[in-house]
């Protein structure tokens, strides 16, 4: 695995920013962008960033210079994505269990609006009727992704209105007037089966057929990213090719086309990131050496709370003998980064990297045992610029009442 910033180059931004420290790669995030307009060329897509892997507005500006749309969870990440000059239009707002406030509120705003329940279409529908045309998320029970909790398309999931239902929409459209101008279709992440793809492709536009006057297909995100070394991502090349086949011959069999829009968010922003933190001490325990190091599951809560593997650098001393380590953090509850990991000899003192850190890094963060959260730096053509501030004692006091 190559990292896409130098040794030297995050050494000097822990030097100058201190550790933990998270920080970017513009050009990483630009590359991956460019992958795929270049894989889905023969369709043109919308890309539409799923912000929830990474909103830092800074973030947000480079993705929408880049040409990209925003997708939004929530009503603060709408705000944050106008604020960092992304039009309504180019906004999608796809919450999850939320009240009617907010979708009145997101209707304030003129954004894209993405309905996952039938009983919020009802209301939607009977408050708005044909006024304010929004998009529906159907559930195609297809069970996939990487780990059960980022897998969203299975039967029992609770997103998304149940394929099976697609008659209760037409109903609810039949009675209250309300237009459904999409359909979209989101079965997980880190999804690295093509044939996955092309299935709930298939069956989105199978379901398509039933709904007069759709305009926007949405096939949401889902890409596999590496993170162990030798692994491959999704083979985005043969996946245009063969969606760009589907698509034709629908085309030809039905006459219908529509406008395809895609949300990725980790595949933009992981391999973007890298979190530098500190080795604190070196620990001899009766059978295993530990690496303490000024960081916990507070920062990065992707290994525990998902399994997930972060490749890791020594930084400071790369050629160092290898030795085995369980890497652990210093939150009070078993908090451990790494079982058994092979590290070039660790030191106290040393600055050690987590790499593919930028997808659901500091955005999954938290305040917990009272730490404070770390600062981000963009890094841009050998330049370090800082984008968050390191939190202080003070912020962790902010709105307490004392």
């Amino acid at each position: 695995m190559e990292t896409g910033l130098s040794p030297e180059l995050l050494l000097k931004a822990a030097a100058v920013h201190g550790t933990p420290l998270y920080a970017y790669d513009q050009h990483s995030i630009e590359s991956q962008y460019a992958k795929l307009q270049t894989a889905f060329s023969a369709f043109q897509p919308s890309i539409f960033y799923a912000c929830k892997a990474l909103s830092n507005i800074n973030i947000l500006r480079i993705l929408n210079r880049l040409g990209a749309g925003i997708d939004c969870v929530s009503i603060n990440e709408v705000r944050l994505a106008q604020m960092a000059g992304v039009s309504s239009q180019q906004i999608i707002f796809t919450p999850n269990s939320v009240a009617m406030d907010e979708y009145h509120e997101a209707v304030a705003l003129g954004v894209n609006i993405n309905i996952d329940n039938l009983s919020i279409l009802q209301e939607f529908g009977s408050h708005y009727g044909s006024r304010y045309p929004v998009l529906v998320r159907i559930n195609p029970h297809i069970l996939a992704g990487g780990n059960l909790k980022i897998s969203t398309g299975h039967e029992d999931s609770k997103f998304g209105i149940s394929v099976t239902q697609a008659d209760k929409i037409l109903q609810i459209v039949e009675e209250t007037g309300v237009v459904v101008k999409g359909l979209h279709i989101h079965t997980g992440s880190e999804i690295k089966d093509i044939d996955v793809y092309i299935k709930g492709l298939e069956l989105i536009l199978s379901t398509a057929q039933q709904f007069d006057g759709l305009e926007i297909i949405d096939l949401g995100g889902g890409f596999k990213v590496p993170y162990v070394p030798g692994e491959q991502g999704t083979d985005l090349h043969t996946l245009g090719e063969r969606m760009a086949d589907v698509f034709e011959q629908h085309k030809q069999s039905t006459g219908n086309s529509y406008r395809i829009w895609f949300e990725p968010g980790k595949f933009l922003v992981s391999e973007c990131g890298y979190l530098l933190v500190k080795a604190n001490v070196i620990k001899k325990g009766p059978s295993r050496m530990f690496v303490g190091v000024d960081s916990g599951f507070n920062h990065l809560i992707r290994p525990m709370f998902y399994d997930a593997y972060h490749h890791m650098d020594n930084l400071s001393h790369p050629d160092a003998p290898p030795t085995v380590y369980n890497v652990v953090g210093n939150i009070c509850e078993t908090d451990t980064f790494a079982w058994d990991r092979q590290l070039p000899e660790v030191q106290p003192g040393d600055i050690l990297s987590f790499r593919n850190a930028g997808a659901y890094g500091f955005e999954m963060s938290s305040r917990f045992n009272s730490r404070a959260r770390p600062a981000e730096v963009l890094i841009s053509h050998g330049e370090i610029t800082l984008i968050r501030k390191r939190e202080t004692f003070e912020d962790i006091l902010a709105g307490q009442l004392y």
